[in-house]
C-alpha cells in the first residue's frame, strides 16, 4: 500500500527535477540568448539610423527642389494669364496656406485676383438644401431658367455662375446688374463669405478641395455638391481648375469626386498637388490649358492623367535672309 511518506517523496523529486532544469536550462542558453537579442537590437538600431539617414537625405532633396521651383517660379509662369480676371473659391476644410500660395503665383502670371468666395459649412450641409433651393429660387433674374430636375446645389451653382463668371472678356472686371443681390443674399443667409469683390466677374476660377475626404452619412451628398459647384461655375467662365492635396484623391475626396464624373471631368481640371511649389506652376498651366478649351488630371494621386499638362512648343521663328555684298553697298 502506498503510504503518504512517498507521495510526499514523488512531489519533492518532482519539484527537484524542476528547479534542477531551470537552473540547466538558464545556464546553457543564458548566453546565446542574450547575445542573439543584443545582436538583433544591434542590427534594427543600425536599419533605424540607416532609414532616417534616407528620410533626413530625402527631406533636404525636397526642401531643395522645392527652393528651387519657387525661385523659378516667376519665369516659369509670367504671362501665361495676362489680362484674365481669376476668382478664388474656398470649401471648407481647405488649406489657407496652399490659397495664399497659389495665388501669389497667379499674381505672378499676370491675372487680377477678383476676390475670394468661401463656401460655409451650412453649404454642404443637406439639412439646409430646402433652404438654399428657396433662395436660389428668390435671388434668381426672372428670366433665368434653372436645368429640369436640378438639385439645390445645381441651382445655385447656375446661380453663381451668372454672378461672379463670365465667358466675355469684355465685360470681365464688371458686377452682372441683374444678379446684383445674389451674392449678398446667400451671405446673409450663412451659406457664403465674401473677401475682395467677387460680383466683378472673371473669366477663370481656381476651386480649392478641403484637404480631408469628406465621411459620414453625408459624404456622398457634399462630394456632390462640391462637383456640382464646380461644373457650374466652370460653364459660367471660360475654365475652371480644381486644386488640392493627394488625400483628396482618396475614397470620398472631393478631387476624386470630380475625376470620378465621367462628363464633368471633360471640362474641369485638378491638380492635386497644390501644397507644393511645382504643383502652383502646374494650375497656373492647367487655366492656360482650360483658355485653350482642354482639361486634364494633374498632380501625383490616383485618377492623373500625367503630372502637368503638356507644355506647348515655342513658335517657330522665321529665319532672316542673310545680307548680299550688293546688299550691303560693298
Amino acid at each position: 500500500m502506498i503510504d503518504f511518506r512517498y507521495h510526499l517523496v514523488s512531489i519533492v523529486a518532482i519539484f527537484l527535477a524542476l528547479a534542477v532544469g531551470i537552473v540547466m536550462g538558464t545556464t546553457l542558453l543564458q548566453d546565446p540568448a542574450i547575445r542573439s537579442a543584443e545582436e538583433l537590437t544591434r542590427q534594427l538600431t543600425a536599419d533605424k539610423q540607416e532609414q532616417r539617414g534616407q528620410i533626413d537625405d530625402l527631406r533636404s532633396r525636397e526642401q531643395a527642389g522645392d527652393a528651387f521651383v519657387t525661385t523659378l517660379t516667376p519665369k516659369l509662369v509670367a504671362g501665361e494669364l495676362t489680362g484674365e480676371e481669376v476668382l478664388l473659391v474656398e470649401a471648407p476644410g481647405a488649406g489657407a496656406a496652399q490659397r495664399e500660395a497659389t495665388q501669389e503665383v497667379l499674381t505672378d502670371a499676370g491675372a487680377t485676383i477678383t476676390g475670394r468666395l468661401s463656401l460655409t459649412e451650412k453649404f454642404f450641409d443637406p439639412k439646409s438644401g430646402g433652404v438654399l433651393d428657396g433662395l436660389a429660387g428668390q435671388l434668381k433674374p426672372a428670366e433665368m431658367t434653372f436645368p429640369t430636375p436640378a438639385t439645390a446645389y445645381e441651382k445655385a451653382a447656375t446661380l453663381l455662375a451668372a454672378t461672379v463668371t463670365t465667358t466675355d472678356p469684355a465685360v470681365a472686371g464688371t458686377p452682372n446688374a441683374a444678379t446684383a443681390s445674389v451674392l449678398g443674399g446667400l451671405e446673409t443667409g450663412g451659406f457664403v463669405n465674401l473677401d475682395g469683390d467677387p460680383a466683378k466677374r472673371a473669366t477663370l476660377v481656381v476651386m480649392f478641395a478641403p484637404d480631408v475626404p469628406y465621411e459620414g452619412e453625408n459624404a456622398e451628398t457634399q462630394a456632390a455638391a462640391f462637383v456640382a459647384l464646380a461644373s457650374g461655375l466652370d460653364a459660367g467662365g471660360r475654365g475652371l481648375v480644381v486644386a488640392g492635396t493627394v488625400p483628396a484623391t482618396g475614397p470620398g475626396g472631393a478631387v476624386t469626386a470630380v475625376r470620378d464624373s465621367t462628363e464633368v471631368a471633360k471640362r474641369v481640371s485638378t491638380v492635386d498637388s497644390a501644397d507644393i511649389p511645382a504643383g502652383r506652376v502646374v494650375i497656373v498651366y492647367a487655366l492656360r490649358e482650360q483658355l485653350a478649351g482642354a482639361a486634364g488630371q494633374y498632380g501625383i494621386g490616383t485618377g492623373i492623367t500625367a503630372f502637368q499638362p503638356v507644355v506647348p512648343s515655342p513658335a517657330p521663328t522665321t529665319p532672316q535672309p542673310t545680307p548680299s555684298s550688293s546688299d550691303s553697298g560693298s
